[in-house]
């Protein structure tokens, strides 16, 4: 999870079920690129500037939207919310033995969606149908610390730090048999799709990444921000105390809840939709991998030796060059634009912007995300 839009060079929910709120998103695409995909045919105009997010009420209207013929023939009955996903599956994978969804024609080509903190799987609730109508193979598993994913071993240490995050998904897709995948993310997702397309770029054929370059670099987070960018960023420093470890261990809902309303506040969830995601946060692990996350990134806690070949390779702030689609939103203030990251995708690509949508892309806006990974795989 990063600033609440205030940290643009490094920053770094879905209406109550039943409901689809759909905005214009913009597209700024690369040269010679067709208009996206349109699985939302019905848009709102432009919502409202960054200025007056805060102070603006956004009335939907509520009702059955039903989808065009895919282009395999099938279709998608929204006529009912979708409410939950099928019974999940468990496999070892690495250090893991990981929970996660698999849905879509079993030799369809593989897509791999990471959520972040503090979300989980069902961020991907509304987005995995829309793919799976088109012919695509959905995974989407839980992080470690989320869900019903868990170490294999208790001695294991409870790393949060990205290399370790990103190797997880490696793991994941070795247990698999998968030797590639669309890769899509927002907040640690992202980042783990990033570090994935970065040191492994022959495991991604193609990369949607919410807020673009998010790839932690730790001497530049050594580096003081302004007072009120740092401002954005009181959770974490909360997190390096004891009394925040005894806070967020104590207040675990609550605090999260806190965290979706700040990083959306024109996403009006309602408790079903809150509570359904977080059980995932009652894993015996998940504080322990939050807390050593933040810590790890401020440079407070050591990651593992294990990791330091990869890390070493992230600190040189790799180049990202597989096919790329990155996706700005209100919650990255200025940095919407994608201006700040756009050198460090040196392959096909193209950015969009998705206006009066924070920071849960996939379950705020689940038509436009889901349009990005398609339109990825056509790169």
């Amino acid at each position: 999870m990063p600033c609440l839009g205030l940290i643009f060079a490094e920053h770094h929910e879905a209406p109550p079920d039943g409901c689809l709120v759909t905005v214009k998103s913009h597209v700024v695409a690369s040269p010679g690129r067709s208009t996206p995909t349109d699985l939302s045919r019905n848009r709102f105009p432009d919502m409202i500037s960054r200025r007056g997010f805060s102070k603006v009420a956004l009335a939907a209207a509520v009702g059955a939207t039903t989808l065009g013929a895919c282009s395999n023939g099938a279709s998608v009955d929204t006529t009912r919310p979708r409410t939950q996903f099928p019974p999940l599956k468990q496999i070892d994978a690495g250090l893991l033995n990981v929970g996660y969804v698999d849905e879509g024609p079993s030799d369809g080509q593989p897509v791999i969606l990471l959520h972040g903190w503090p979300y989980d799987i069902h961020s991907y609730l509304d987005v995995v149908p829309l793919l799976t109508a088109e012919g695509f193979r959905v995974l989407v598993p839980y992080l470690r610390g989320y869900g019903s994913t868990r170490f294999r071993s208790s001695d294991t240490f409870r790393n949060g730090q990205q290399a370790a995050l990103a190797t997880d998904v490696i793991d994941f897709m070795d247990a698999l048999k998968i030797p590639s995948a669309i890769l899509g993310g927002f907040d640690w997702g992202a980042r783990n799709a990033d570090v994935v397309a970065a040191i492994w770029p022959e495991r991604v054929k193609a990369l949607v990444a919410v807020s673009g370059y998010i790839i932690v670099n730790l001497e530049a987070n050594q580096q003081p921000l302004s007072p009120q960018a740092e401002l954005g960023w009181w959770y974490q420093y909360y997190f390096s105390t004891d009394r925040g470890v005894r806070g967020y261990r104590q207040n675990t809902r609550d605090f999260n809840e806190l965290i979706w309303h700040n990083a959306s506040p024109m996403w009006h969830f309602d408790d079903t939709t809150y509570n359904r995601s977080a059980g995932a946060f009652d894993n015996p692990d998940h504080v322990d991998i939050v807390i050593h996350n933040y810590r790890w990134r401020l440079g407070l806690a050591k990651g593992e030796p294990r990791y330091d070949a990869i890390e070493a390779k992230l600190a040189a702030k790799p180049i990202i060059g597989v096919p790329a689609i990155t996706i700005g939103s209100d919650f990255d203030g200025p940095a919407k634009d994608g201006s700040a990251y756009r050198k460090m995708f040196t392959g096909k690509y193209t950015h969009r912007i998705l206006d009066g949508i924070g920071h849960n892309v996939p379950q705020e806006a689940p038509k436009e995300f889901a349009t990005a990974i398609i339109d990825a795989n056509a790169l």
